[in-house]
């Protein structure tokens, strides 16, 4: 039986970060704007563990939007107990949180430690020099690599987020950001395209032309390439594109950027459309039928039938068929 995991999410928007990166408004960004005290954080749990499965399941409660190893130690520690008794009687597993890489030392982690916390990610976006810099992140690419050793030689699971289409990066930037998250022996990742938000300084450089963001179509082929790094290095991915809040959807807080409410779709399209382009070489017109692996249909039949009716062009059926005994990106074809 296969265990499935669930993560009890708890926003704390922009808490405790000393800086202001160009692109962060984590209150418009993840649809929350209220700080929440511990019965809130109960609450939630509670609320989250009526709609979750009690048998085969990984239960964590994950703080994010604000910089948590930042908070004043008093206030982590309430939070953190507030989450204790769920742990005691066993309805969760663990706790993940994100904050930022300079703001890791070994007194913090052994707090973490204290209070059941099993999972760290750090907002690294990138591990470029330049592109830290010109986005106000405040720290550089080593102390990324600092605080993610201290992280997994204390024991803790290592996640890293990454970001594509910040100032000063490119696609080469962005994939060398990738492939040292995989030196870095990263176990999870979030890979995010950059937003122009309203009220950011990112939107003042936008607004005075001093930047332009990827388009949605060099944004997905940006994130397919550190996707494939990812998933050749078995890290698991945890989120492709930033969540939709209403204020994205609405386009009430977007100013411009490669926002698309199915964006990680739009990347495992490409993806698949790579692989499946091996099947325009040579042959006349026929009847072909595709088997993908249980949950790749959708992805291979491509978002709005992309890859299909790419597939049609060529052939005069296509099917799309599944195989349990094929994982990931796996196929073959049958030709009649």
């Amino acid at each position: 039986m296969k265990i499935k995991h669930y993560t009890i999410p708890v926003f704390i928007p922009m808490q405790a970060c000393p800086f202001r990166c160009i692109f962060c408004d984590q209150e418009k960004i993840s649809g929350h704007t209220k700080i929440p005290g511990p019965q809130d954080v109960a609450q939630t749990i509670r609320d989250y563990l009526t709609t979750i499965p009690k048998e085969n399941t990984v239960v964590e409660v994950g703080f994010f939007g604000g910089t948590f190893t930042g908070l004043a130690a008093e206030l982590q520690q309430t939070y953190l107990t507030t989450v204790q008794p769920f742990i005691e009687t066993k309805q969760i597993q663990g706790v993940r949180l994100s904050t930022r890489p300079d703001f890791i030392d070994r007194p913090k982690l052994a707090l973490l430690k204290k209070y059941n916390v099993t999972t760290i990610e750090l907002g690294a976006q990138s591990m470029d020099e330049d592109v830290l810099k010109r986005s106000g992140r405040g720290h550089t690419a080593n102390d990324t690599i600092i605080a993610a050793t201290m992280i997994r030689e204390n024991g803790f699971r290592l996640g890293l987020q990454m970001m594509v289409g910040l100032p000063g990066d490119n696609a080469e930037k962005s994939v060398a950001t990738a492939t040292k998250f995989v030196e870095m022996k990263a176990l999870d990742v979030r890979i995010y395209p950059a937003l122009v938000i309203k009220g950011t300084p990112l939107e003042r450089l936008y607004n005075s032309g001093k930047f332009s963001p990827l388009g949605l179509a060099a944004s997905v082929d940006t994130v397919a390439k550190v996707y494939r790094i990812f998933e050749n290095a078995n890290i698991n991915i945890i989120r492709t594109g930033l969540h939709p809040s209403d204020g994205l959807i609405s386009g009430e807080e977007l100013v411009a950027g490669p926002f698309h409410v199915s964006f990680k779709e739009l990347v495992l399209t490409k993806l698949w459309q790579e692989e499946l382009d091996k099947l325009f070489r040579g042959g006349a017109k026929e009847w072909i039928k595709i088997f993908v692996a249980p949950g790749q249909v959708n992805y291979a039949v491509g978002h709005q039938s992309k890859n299909k009716n790419a597939l049609l062009a060529k052939y005069n059926r296509v099917q799309f068929k599944t195989d349990h005994s094929l994982t990931g990106r796996q196929y073959y074809v049958d030709i009649s």
